[in-house]
């Protein structure tokens, strides 16, 4: 049993997690200060939590083909991206991109809004308050949301087998050997793999309702 499968997953899952941790808050910071069209932009980021996997692995496909804008232009420099490790990670990031936007837009909308009101009165910049009140006071949340991100980048499947495929070494996840051994059969070696991926996301669950409950006790105590 070759264990390339787990350490190209992790490698994916945790590249992609910190991609969607980065861009996940910024987008969430953005969309809270948007005075119109919120609601289409907010629907636009969303979008692939709801769409089936492998329509969002269509969509890269087509973005990010040889014969796409994208792709021609990094044929130039002898570049590719589809069918690349490249590619489990892009299709990890952007799966698991609207739980870590939406659990940061959550947080952000719920913080009192008076202590942002004194901040400026103070004459902190935006920046000084995105950094120093909301980030900290959303820190709960943002882990949360981070631990959900990465649990799903690393269960990532659909996407994945459209845009990266399925190459043994090179860019066959878990999610992916999983379907290969029952394919094939191996229902012995698909048992593993479903064991491991179990585990993994069960002790993602684990931390983060120990953070949920850290939140919770803090919260009762400050009412106290």
């Amino acid at each position: 049993m070759s264990y390339s499968p787990l350490l190209i997953s992790l490698k994916a899952a945790v590249i992609a997690t910190i991609i969607t941790f980065i861009c996940g808050i910024y987008a969430a910071y953005l969309t809270t200060k948007l005075k119109r069209f919120k609601g289409l932009v907010d629907g636009f980021l969303t979008l692939p939590l709801v769409l089936p996997p492998t329509v969002v692995g269509f969509f890269l496909l087509v973005f990010l083909g040889k014969n796409s804008f994208i792709g021609k232009f990094l044929a130039l420099y002898d570049v590719s991206i589809v069918f690349s490790s490249t590619a489990t990670i892009i299709a990890s990031a952007v799966v698991s991109f609207p739980l870590m936007y939406r659990t940061a837009r959550g947080a952000f909308e719920q913080l009192d809004r008076n202590m942002i009101y004194v901040a400026r009165t103070l004459g902190l910049s935006e920046h000084e308050i995105f950094l120093k009140i909301m980030l900290p006071n959303s820190f709960s949340s943002i882990i949360a949301g981070t631990i959900l991100a990465f649990a799903r980048a690393l269960g990532e499947f659909g996407a994945t087998i459209m845009l990266a495929g399925n190459i043994p070494g090179k860019t066959q996840t878990m999610a992916v050997a999983v379907y290969s051994a029952v394919q094939g059969g191996n229902r012995a070696l698909a048992y593993k793999w479903v064991a491991i991926m179990v585990a993994i996301s069960f002790i993602a669950i684990l931390i983060m309702n120990k953070l949920e409950s850290v939140k919770i006790n803090k919260v009762g105590k400050g009412g106290n």
